[in-house]
C-alpha cells in the first residue's frame, strides 16, 4: 500500500480488523495501530463537540496513555474488566470524507455489544479517524469515539475501548 490511495474498501478492512482486535482483548495489538503520536478521545456525553484544550472528556489518551490503557485493562487487577466483558461491535457507514496529502478524514458508526456478569449492555455511537500510511502500515493518528447517549446510567460504567 506504500503510494496507494487507499480505498473506502481498504479502509473499511482496516476498521473490522481494529474491531477484531478489541472484541477479542488483543489490546496491545490495538495500540499498536497507533502512530507516535497517536491519541483516543472519548468527549463526555454532554459535549460531543468539545474540545480538548476547554471541555472535559471521558478519555483523552496520548500514544503513551492508551498503550498503559491496554496493558492496564489485560490485568487481572483491572477489577472492572476481570472477567473480561464479552464483545461484539458492528461498524457500518464507513465514509472516507477527505484527504489531506497523506491523512484520510474518515468517519464510521459502531454499535458495541457487551455482556458481562450477566447484564448486557449496548454502546453505539460514531468514530472519527485521521488515518495515515506510514511505511506501507495503515496506521491511526486520531480516533475520537463519540457515543450516542445522553449519560452512561443505563451503562453503568465505560469500562471498554470504544
Amino acid at each position: 500500500m506504500g503510494t496507494k490511495v487507499l480505498t473506502r474498501s481498504d479502509v473499511e478492512d482496516f476498521l473490522y480488523r481494529e474491531a477484531a482486535l478489541l472484541d477479542n482483548w488483543q489490546l496491545t495489538d490495538w495500540a499498536a495501530l497507533f502512530t507516535e503520536d497517536g491519541e483516543y478521545l472519548v468527549p463526555a456525553t454532554d459535549l460531543p463537540d468539545g474540545e480538548p484544550g476547554s471541555s472535559l472528556f471521558l478519555i483523552y489518551d496520548d500514544h503513551h496513555r492508551l498503550t498503559e490503557r491496554a496493558k492496564r485493562l489485560m490485568k487481572k487487577t483491572a477489577h472492572a474488566e476481570f472477567p473480561h466483558s464479552r464483545l461484539r461491535r458492528i461498524i457500518g457507514n464507513v465514509v472516507v470524507i477527505s484527504t489531506e496529502s497523506s491523512i484520510y478524514k474518515v468517519t464510521a458508526n459502531f454499535a458495541i455489544f457487551r455482556s458481562r456478569l450477566q447484564q448486557a449492555d449496548i454502546f453505539s455511537g460514531h468514530s472519527h479517524y485521521e488515518i495515515i500510511v506510514e511505511n506501507a502500515v495503515i496506521r491511526i493518528r486520531m480516533k475520537r469515539a463519540i457515543l450516542n447517549a445522553d449519560d452512561l446510567r443505563a451503562q453503568r460504567k465505560l469500562s471498554i475501548i470504544l
